[in-house]
């Protein structure tokens, strides 16, 4: 109909003759009628409509959004699931609101393999389907992963929280900074300077971008909202959602792990009310039920005569530490090489060999001539691969130092 019309105008008023043509008539007017009623065509006269600029765009999209929809469904039939289609959500990249649920789906959206699509069985009930995603970014989201779909990352990085506790009277002062990190002593290697350095190349970056004022090479004004400006700052040089992996094993591989799982962290955390009581929601609490059970069996956890639930005091960590001092283990004997389990406020050093997804997190493993560990993994050290590194453990967590350039606050 649209390759017919002329200067935007479909005449219907003389299509007659055989009864061909007047049937062919009949269902064009009942399709104008339609599109009538979305606002799409307008009849100027009888028999003659004028098309809306809108048509066709609207009509495309319309139809993308019928594929996405037979796709989903197609995924969803492949693993047993029949959905409503109405509960089925397409959304562009970020999402509005946060998605937490299952991988179910992930393709490239393009022919140049620049844009992923995952699509995702949320813990509310719904299907979701998410475009514009980076491959590289989310080469961790794989199908059966649970992850978290939300809007761009906005928290503030550990060195504006640093150069904010620093400043006095809204100045900063890399000399003070200095001296402070030189009392401390926290930062590996010593380097001190590259610390500092690290630090003001950051302001200058900033300053840039209009958030901080460099007085002169001592001092730099900082405002009160440092920390939340220069946040939105980074989230606007990132426009894609943020996407993070909750647990890289399934619900089932979950229930029976000696590790820490999403599902302990949930039911720490007493979440059961965002829960939709069918589809994954419903798998999500049924599978939470379980492993409450596999808990109390091991010892973890005690039901009480009213029924309540009390777990071991800081469980996370004692499953943690128990998954790893077992996989530790069985390397040691692969490797015959000796492994040395590390405790807050340890050094680690040694050649980056290669990581390992375990059902706590993902760990990094630095091997020594004598022996090797395994620490807590963070995307800053993949460059870092066959190279020696050196960082210090502090709070579950590895504060890496990685060159001249980068001190444990980046």
């Amino acid at each position: 109909m649209i390759e017919e019309a002329r200067d935007g105008l479909v005449d219907l008023r003389h299509e007659a003759g055989d009864p061909r043509a007047i049937a062919r008539r009949g269902l064009r007017l009942a399709r104008l009628g339609k599109l009538e009623k979305m606002g799409l065509v307008t009849e100027h006269a009888p028999g003659v409509w004028e098309l809306s600029d809108r048509l066709e765009p609207v009509l495309r999209e319309f139809g993308q959004r019928g594929d996405i929809i037979r796709t989903m469904q197609k995924v969803l039939r492949a693993g047993g699931q029949e959905r409503d289609p109405a509960s089925f959500q397409i959304h562009a990249c970020p999402p509005g609101v946060p998605i937490i649920g299952r991988v179910i789906d992930r393709r490239l959206s393009d022919e140049l393999g620049e844009n992923l699509t995952l699509v995702v069985d949320g813990i509310d009930g719904r299907a979701h389907h998410v475009s514009g995603f980076d491959p590289v970014r989310v080469e961790d989201a794989r199908i059966g992963s649970i992850v978290e779909i939300g809007s761009a990352d906005t928290a503030s990085r550990p060195s504006d929280r640093a150069i904010a506790g620093m400043a006095e009277d809204g100045i900063y002062r890399p000399t003070r900074h200095l001296e402070q990190a030189r009392f401390d002593g926290r930062v590996p290697s010593s380097d001190y300077d590259g610390f500092v350095e690290a630090h003001v190349r950051r302001l200058e970056a900033l300053r840039r971008a209009g958030i901080v004022e460099r007085i002169d090479a001592h001092q730099w004004r900082v405002p009160e909202d440092f920390e939340s400006r220069a946040a939105a700052y980074d989230a606007g040089h990132n426009r894609q959602a943020n996407v993070r992996v909750l647990s890289a094993f399934d619900l089932e591989s979950q229930i029976a792990a000696d590790g820490a799982t999403w599902l302990d962290r949930r039911l720490i955390a007493g979440e059961a009310s965002d829960l939709a009581p069918v589809g994954f929601g419903q798998h999500v609490g049924q599978s939470m039920d379980r492993r409450r059970e596999r808990l109390i069996e091991q010892g973890d956890a005690t039901r009480q005569h009213n029924g309540r639930v009390f777990y071991r005091r800081n469980l996370l960590a004692t499953l943690r530490e128990r998954e790893v001092a077992r996989v530790g283990a069985e390397l040691a004997a692969a490797k015959s090489l000796p492994f040395r389990a590390v405790a807050n406020g340890d050094t680690v050093s040694g050649k980056f060999t290669g990581t390992l997804q375990l059902s706590s997190d993902k760990f990094a493993i630095v091997e020594k001539a004598h022996e090797f560990t395994l620490v807590p993994w963070r995307p800053v050290i993949d460059r870092q691969l066959g190279r020696e590194v050196m960082g210090i453990v502090q709070g579950g967590s590895v504060s890496w130092q990685l060159g001249r350039a980068r001190g444990i606050a980046l």
